[in-house]
């Protein structure tokens, strides 16, 4: 196809990779991770992020107030605030990487091997910002999904269920590793087109013999 350049390639991998990097920030600092509701206040929505937690009511609106202790947080929590800083920064080295190796742009002006190895660096590192996206956010909703069938918890004891947010950082480390994933296409796609012309094989001449006419002796 016309359309299907290396160029274009490239362009749509950065495309994605930075649209995962936007929702993987939004989902870091959103309160939105987990979300209850008490059977016996319907009016009060309880919301927990990775930074404060958060309650919603009629009469006053949202107010948020931050964790006191770093170290009294659950392990979970723990976990998922260094994985997502560490997404958001590799991410963001995965951007400023694919900018600089795209053609076109002569930010880095260099040997093209440069430039390809700036595509392929920017490809791991958007895998590996897609990974400690989603890893943290399954291991909240594994967290959650267990405390919410705890048989040992009675049932009048409200339940924390998953937020918008993990949707959301599920999408975000999808977009991600798609991203990686398209640099290393359009790494290959360039080196298929800037491969040698193979050599092609002399035709070899063939001998015709010339017709000749059978005669017999009688």
């Amino acid at each position: 196809m016309v359309f299907l350049t290396p160029k274009t390639m490239q362009r749509t991998a950065l495309f994605v990779t930075f649209g995962g990097l936007v929702t993987s920030v939004i989902t870091t600092f959103l309160p939105l991770w987990k979300t209850m509701n008490s059977d016996l206040n319907e009016v009060e929505n309880w919301y927990s992020g990775l930074w404060h937690t958060c309650i919603f009511t009629e009469e006053v609106g949202v107010q948020c107030k931050a964790y006191e202790s770093i170290l009294g947080l659950p392990t979970d929590l723990q976990v998922s605030r260094v994985l997502m800083l560490v997404s958001i920064g590799t991410g963001v080295l995965a951007v400023l990487a694919a900018f600089t190796g795209m053609e076109g742009v002569e930010l880095c002006p260099g040997p093209k091997a440069l430039k390809r190895g700036l595509l392929i660096i920017s490809g791991v590192l958007s895998w590996v910002a897609g990974l400690t996206t989603l890893a943290p956010v399954s291991i909240v909703a594994y967290t959650t999904v267990v405390e919410f069938w705890d048989e040992n918890l009675p049932d009048v004891v409200p339940r924390w269920e998953f937020g918008e947010a993990m949707f959301s950082g599920w999408f975000a480390g999808l977009a991600l590793a798609i991203g990686g994933t398209l640099f290393f296409i359009a790494v290959c796609m360039r080196d298929y087109d800037q491969r040698p012309p193979s050599v092609q094989n002399t035709p070899q001449v063939t001998r015709r013999e010339k017709p000749y006419l059978k005669t017999e002796v009688l």
